[in-house]
């Protein structure tokens, strides 16, 4: 699934190409995703112009003014920015191509879901009050993300420290592969309790999860499977992973077998010498 490295990627890349223009066109092939595609978008959106292009937890957000689009790229989700050249014919849909925005009559945004776990929603009002985002934690790259913060919320805790990261409303946007990370660069094994973990270990961990987040939006996310960016061009950071998808292999810093362990029905991977 894409996590907040992979969205934010996307996001930075249309947003150029949205930002105070207009929707001309919405054509639905599918509107089976995880949730039905409401029937009445295509009448609702012509017309409209996209003031913003935001980001909340793994949701991209379009501000209308009117309302706001919402689109979450679900387990294999992605966008495509097409722009065809004056007198050439768009590339035709593919099986999976289930919604496309046309915007100025021109660029298409082209959504493509193979398993059609994504969702495309219409919200009038508030975004914040949406039930998707009521419950949300901070996002984890700003100042509401702190080891205070973090500290004060776990305490009394017997939930793994992984799993709280990966819990949404302790903090949004941390999947699975940027919580192995964290964990590995604060030196802090996934299996113990949140609870357990002091203060000072938490501010070690909180930058760790700043950073990593950073230096994976820098190099375009991770692909693994299906992920690439509008462009169609796969993210970079797999290169950097120091235990993610890494067992059995030995670690890079003090030569040790990086072990993977399955938690709540999700990899971990760690190094056994350099977390405890």
């Amino acid at each position: 699934m894409p996590e907040l490295p992979e969205v934010e990627t996307i996001r930075s890349g249309i947003a150029p190409h949205l930002v105070d223009q207009t929707i001309t066109q919405v054509i639905i092939r599918n509107p089976n995703l995880r949730w039905p595609i409401t029937n009445d978008l295509p009448q609702l959106l012509p017309g409209l112009t996209i003031k913003a292009v935001a980001r909340r937890a793994k949701y991209l957000l379009l501000d209308c003014e009117a309302g706001t689009l919402i689109i979450h790229l679900g387990m294999s989700g992605s966008l495509r920015m097409l722009k065809p050249e004056p007198g050439i014919s768009p590339p035709l849909p593919h099986k999976h191509d289930h919604v496309d925005l046309i915007i100025n009559q021109q660029t298409i945004v082209r959504f493509r879901d193979p398993r059609r776990f994504g969702a495309v929603l219409w919200h009038y009002g508030d975004i914040a009050q949406h039930p998707l985002f009521s419950h949300l934690g901070p996002e984890p790259l700003t100042s509401d993300f702190s080891a205070q913060q973090l500290y004060d919320k776990t305490r009394g805790s017997r939930v793994s420290i992984k799993q709280t990261l990966m819990n949404n409303r302790m903090v949004v946007g941390i999947g699975n592969i940027y919580a192995n990370e964290a964990l590995f660069h604060a030196k802090i094994t996934p299996t113990i309790a949140a609870g357990k973990i002091g203060l000072t270990r938490f501010k070690a961990l909180v930058p760790a999860v700043k950073s990593i987040l950073q230096k994976a939006i820098e190099t375009g996310g991770s692909s693994l499977r299906d992920f690439v960016n509008c462009e169609g061009n796969p993210g970079y950071f797999q290169q950097h992973y120091a235990v993610y998808g890494r067992g059995g292999d030995t670690c890079r810093q003090c030569r040790a077998v990086i072990q993977h362990i399955r938690q709540n029905q999700r990899s971990s991977f760690y190094c056994p010498r350099c977390q405890h």
